[in-house]
């Protein structure tokens, strides 16, 4: 006695294959639930989301990464990105500006197009049936709640146009710190403007784009190229224009070519820009009409293709593509005597430019004799011609990346105003911040996000004229 029986229990274990195959289990059921949350999370660029259907384009191929690292980049990015500290690049070109006062207390007259843009809603107001009507046509929706972004992506954007555009609204939200509103918006980030006046009378809905027309409701903002073009070697705004500024001075306006010019791509179902190619003559048509090849010019550097490198003759025509193009602040940033043939759409600042002060306007028929007639006044009044096209760029010098987010910030403050809802956090939408967006670039636009950082303005936004 007081020795342990023989009886005694002796401590149990599970057999090994069972604990074996448990956590086979739960690695298999980890596996299965990373997976399936890979292939449901919707990114900046493009993972799990399909070309617009109003817009059809190739869609993009992540073939060439690998499972786990395709993987990685999906969760790092989109969930784990934005949590912690936000490390911001300083450089001395960015901190300078974060000492620059505001220009000007009133904003420019073309702001006042924001009141009519958003006068369809005055009465209404805004609901959220309107957004999500809206969003029928949106490839991304926008929501802005407490100075944090978020973002529901629908459709994926031709090349890095989604990445660019949110990218300027983040910048927006550091420009102003605490002042930007909560916001509840769609985006649609393709070229045409498809909210009809006519067909949505009933029910104009608010859709955020880059351009609109007299005959729409869509809204124009800001396009992604003023925070960079990585595709085709655009730098940002503030920069390509001293460059193209700088470049504009090479040749005075006597040693220019007497001719109009124009280089580009025809081949976007544009017919104002095929008719152009009727019109490459130099001799009798007083014009120099080029055909853009993107894909050779990647193959050498972008050298032929430097808009700098593009402000030679006296005369630049202006023709849109496919719908407007963001050719159009190039062409006026040159100093030549902008050709601006007919436009049929409009973005948020061309509403701002006076024919015969900022350009020559061009009528789209008769169009090889129009641009002949121009040049021609132009040689016989070069002084005339040669203040116009100063006129011009100095238009596009005060649209300065400042006054850019000055519009942005109004444009979104004055639509805010009339949602009749107070913005929440969509449920499908995740949190988009500076670091996120850098995680899922590649080098090169790594170098053009962080060349365009803003810092915040001591200063206020200028001041919309009533």
């Amino acid at each position: 006695m007081g020795i342990l029986s023989r009886h005694s229990r002796r401590p149990s274990f599970l057999p090994r294959y069972v604990i074996f195959f448990a956590f086979l289990f739960l690695a298999l059921l980890l596996f299965f639930e990373v997976d399936n949350l890979i292939s449901q999370t919707k990114t900046i660029v493009g993972h799990n989301l399909e070309p617009t259907p109003w817009h059809v384009f190739p869609a993009k191929s992540f073939d060439e990464e690998s499972t786990v690292s395709k993987a990685s980049k999906i969760i790092g990015c989109s969930y784990l990105s934005c949590p912690g500290h936000v490390t911001i690049p300083q450089n001395s070109n960015s901190a300078s500006k974060s000492i620059k006062t505001s220009e000007s207390k009133t904003c420019p007259e073309f702001f006042r197009s924001i009141r009519y843009d958003l006068e369809p809603w005055t009465k209404s107001k805004i609901s959220m049936n309107h957004v999500m009507e809206a969003q029928k046509f949106a490839a991304f929706r926008v929501v802005i709640v407490g100075g944090k972004l978020f973002v529901d992506f629908y459709y994926a954007c031709v090349q890095s146009r989604a990445m660019f555009t949110i990218w300027g609204i983040l910048q927006l939200l550091r420009r102003y710190p605490g002042k930007v509103p909560d916001v509840d918006l769609m985006f649609d980030c393709m070229d045409k403007p498809i909210i009809n006046r006519t067909e949505h009378s009933s029910m104009p809905l608010p859709l955020f784009r880059y351009c609109t027309t007299p005959h729409h409701f869509d809204i124009p903002f800001p396009d992604w190229s003023f925070w960079g073009w990585s595709e085709i070697n655009i730098k940002p705004w503030e920069e390509e224009f001293k460059s193209i500024k700088e470049g504009s001075k090479s040749r005075s306006w006597v040693r220019k070519i007497p001719v109009a010019y124009w280089k580009g791509n025809p081949d976007v179902v544009s017919p104002i820009r095929t008719e152009l190619l009727n019109c490459n003559d130099t001799q009798m048509w007083r014009a120099q009409i080029m055909r853009q090849d993107w894909a050779e010019e990647a193959k050498v550097g972008f050298e032929k293709s430097k808009l700098s490198k593009q402000c030679n003759h006296r005369y630049k025509i202006y023709a849109e593509g496919y719908a407007w193009s963001v050719s159009l602040k190039y062409i006026l940033a040159c100093g030549s005597l902008p050709l601006i043939i007919s436009p049929q759409y409009q973005d948020f600042f061309s509403r701002g430019l006076i024919p015969k002060k900022n350009y020559w306007p061009i009528p789209p028929f008769e169009l090889c004799p129009s641009i002949k007639a121009a040049v021609d006044w132009g040689n016989a009044n070069p002084s005339e011609a040669e203040a116009i096209g100063k006129a011009g760029q100095d238009f596009m010098e005060s649209l300065s990346i400042d006054r850019i987010y000055d519009y942005m910030y109004h444009l979104i403050s004055e639509y805010a105003k009339l949602q009749d809802f107070v913005p929440v956090q969509p449920p499908s939408a995740l949190e988009i911040c500076i670091d996120s967006v850098l995680c899922f670039a590649d080098d090169k636009q790594k170098q053009f996000l962080r060349r365009s950082i803003a810092f915040p303005s001591p200063g206020s936004p200028c001041s919309l004229s009533r």
